[in-house]
């Protein structure tokens, strides 16, 4: 699974935090790691410099084996945080489609 991350012009994409997102990444979708081919995360600062509550953005996108995309996002006062729950979210959805697939 290849996991690819991308930050707007106000995140510092260094390597400490490419490290984390990386682990937290595979962490929660370990166990469909046989059906995605590729996770890609956008991370962005919504209000830019300024403080602001949630303004940090985790838009997260699998690209599944044999079929369409399937993305979610979140947005938290940290980035942490707004990847932690794009990922929950994304883990709930594919889990959602890979089961309907079975159901067919």
């Amino acid at each position: 699974m290849q996991i690819l991350i991308r930050t707007d012009n106000h995140i510092k994409a260094h390597d400490a935090l490419v490290e984390r997102l990386t682990k937290a990444t595979q962490h929660a979708l370990q166990r469909f790691e046989q059906h995605i081919t590729s996770v890609h995360l956008h991370l962005k600062d919504e209000n830019g410099p300024k403080d602001a509550p949630h303004d940090q953005r985790c838009v997260v996108e699998a690209r599944l084996q044999h079929r369409q995309p399937v993305s979610a996002s979140h947005q938290a006062t940290s980035i942490d945080q707004a990847v932690d729950g794009a990922l929950g979210k994304l883990a709930r959805a594919i889990d959602s489609d890979l089961g309907r697939r079975k159901d067919k």
